[in-house]
Order: structure tokens, then C-alpha cells, then sequence
């Protein structure tokens, strides 16, 4: 099953590679009806990307993907239909852009220990200094000479347990569940199976997600082996948890992620979105 749906993808706004209007025009040639758009700690391409959304049809729902720790694992916490403006949520950007910040400086030290002296203030030519991600000191390194490609940097340096992984300065799982609830939103594991935890580390890290007010798993998003799709429906329906959909969609020359596409879905399908009272038909 597919849908006109995409509840995870990325602007300018964090790391992506096009503008929130962009974004909402891609969407629209794609065939999408419903969007969100979110963004790695920042809900700053919003306002942009509802006008755009009016202009094309597309009804645009609230997001945000924000970075947490659990058991010393990066987990990352996408935040649907959440108020924006609401204090919990102005909190959750406030100190997420300071983590940033901090985080940004450590990765540059840790790669001029390396020999990789300028990344942190090339880094800054493709995003603003309180919202700069691993991606853009890819860029950077690539720009630079280091690497040869932006999968090369996460291979060696960026990568899940590497040099530029930092993750000390991120909230704990149930901080950020705590500030999208606050906020009126419905908190989502997002791409359950890029953490390298094994099926017994993720039903643990699930059972904390639900006992800390987590309301949903995606089940489907971009780049994922389509075979595992119906594992991950079971361990939804196993914790009572409602599925989404994304592509978690950066940039379009990044082929394995295109706007509003991900495997089919397989096995019984229990949709977030109908939190809204959005009913659609599998495509």
C-alpha cells in the first residue's frame, strides 16, 4: 500500500536541499496531498511552507524531528500536528539550537585532530551556525578536498559511531516525547532501524518510548529494506503504537530519497493520521 502522504522530509530550513515553497511544489508534482515538513529542531520553515501548501492544494501538517539519547544512542523524535508557537515547543527549539551550536564546535575539534582544519566555517556557507547537521560538514569536507564524496565523510568521520557522532549535548527520549505532547502533537519514532540496535535493544528502547507518552513508529520511510516493512507492523501493533509514513526526503540528488516515496506498506495498517480525521485510500 502507498498513499498521498509524506510525513517526514527535510528544507532548508535544517539540512535539506531545497526551500520550504520548494518543498511544497515537489510535493505537489509528486502527487501528495498531505505533507509535513520536518525539520531537524527548527520549526522556522513553517510559515513558508503553509503558504505554499495553500497555493497548491496540499494541506500541510505541523512537524518537527528532534534529536534525543537513549541509553546513549542518537534517537531522533518527529513531532506531528504539534502547535508551534506553544511555550513547550519554543522551548524545544531554544535549547536544541544551543546543543547545536555546541555540537557543531566538537565535531570541527574532533576533525582538526584529524588533520581537517576550516570545515566548521565552510560548514557555515550551507547553513546558519544554530542549525548546522552532520550533513553540511559533509559538504564542507567534500568542498574541501577531504573526501571524496558526502558518503565517504559519514563512512569515515559523520557516520554512527565515528569521530564527528556526537551526542552529548541532545535531551533524553523522554524530554522531547515530553515537549511534543506539551505542544499538542503526537511524538514518532522515526526510521526505527537506522539505530544498530538489535530487535531486543529496540523493543526496549519502544517499551521506554511508550511508557514516556510516544504515540507512533514509522513503518515505512525512505531507504528502507521493503522486506522488513511487516516487522516493523507487528512491533507497532505489539506496543499499541499508530504507524506513519515518510521519506525523510533531504535533497534530490540523494536517489534512495525521493519526495513521498517508501516501500509499500505490508500487514494490517493502523495510520496517524486519522488523529486528524484524514482518510485516504491506498494508491
Amino acid at each position: 500500500m502507498w498513499f498521498p502522504i509524506d510525513l517526514h522530509c527535510h528544507s532548508t530550513a535544517s539540512d535539506g536541499g531545497h526551500s520550504p515553497s520548494e518543498l511544497v511544489q515537489l510535493a505537489h508534482q509528486n502527487g501528495l496531498k498531505y505533507l509535513a515538513l520536518t525539520d531537524h529542531d527548527t520549526c522556522a520553515g513553517l510559515d513558508e511552507a503553509r503558504q505554499a501548501a495553500a497555493e497548491q492544494g496540499i494541506e500541510l501538517i505541523n512537524g518537527i524531528e528532534l534529536s534525543s539519547i537513549w541509553a546513549n544512542c542518537g534517537i531522533h523524535v518527529v513531532g506531528l500536528g504539534m502547535d508551534p508557537d506553544h511555550p513547550s515547543m519554543q522551548q524545544a527549539q531554544a535549547q536544541q539550537k544551543q546543543a547545536r551550536i555546541k555540537r557543531s564546535e566538537q565535531i570541527d575539534q574532533a576533525l582538526q585532530q584529524r588533520g581537517m582544519t576550516g570545515v566548521l566555517e565552510r560548514a557555515r556557507q550551507f547553513g546558519a551556525s544554530d542549525a548546522l547537521g552532520r550533513p553540511h560538514f559533509a559538504q564542507a569536507m567534500v568542498q574541501l578536498g577531504y573526501v571524496d564524496t558526502e558518503v565517504e565523510a559519514f563512512n569515515r568521520y559523520l557516520g554512527s559511531g565515528k569521530v564527528g557522532d556526537i551526542r552529548c549535548h541532545w535531551p533524553s527520549l523522554a524530554t522531547v516525547i515530553g515537549w511534543i505532547k506539551e505542544s499538542g502533537g503526537v511524538a514518532v519514532l522515526a526510521h526505527p532501524l537506522k539505530y544498530d540496535l538489535n530487535w531486543r535493544r529496540l523493543r526496549l528502547m519502544l517499551n521506554d518510548f511508550v511508557a514516556a507518552g510516544g504515540g507512533a513508529i514509522e513503518v515505512s520511510y525512505g531507504g528502507e529494506n521493503p522486506h522488513r516493512i511487516i516487522d516493523l507492523v507487528r512491533i507497532a501493533r505489539e506496543h499499541g503504537l499508530k504507524m506513519s509514513v515518510g521519506s525523510d526526503f533531504h535533497r534530490s540528488e540523494f536517489h534512495w530519497s525521493q519526495l513521498g516515496k517508501y516501500p509499500p506498506i505490508k500487514g494490517d495498517f493502523d495510520p496517524v493520521w486519522q488523529e486528524w480525521g484524514i482518510e485516504l485510500e491506498a494508491g
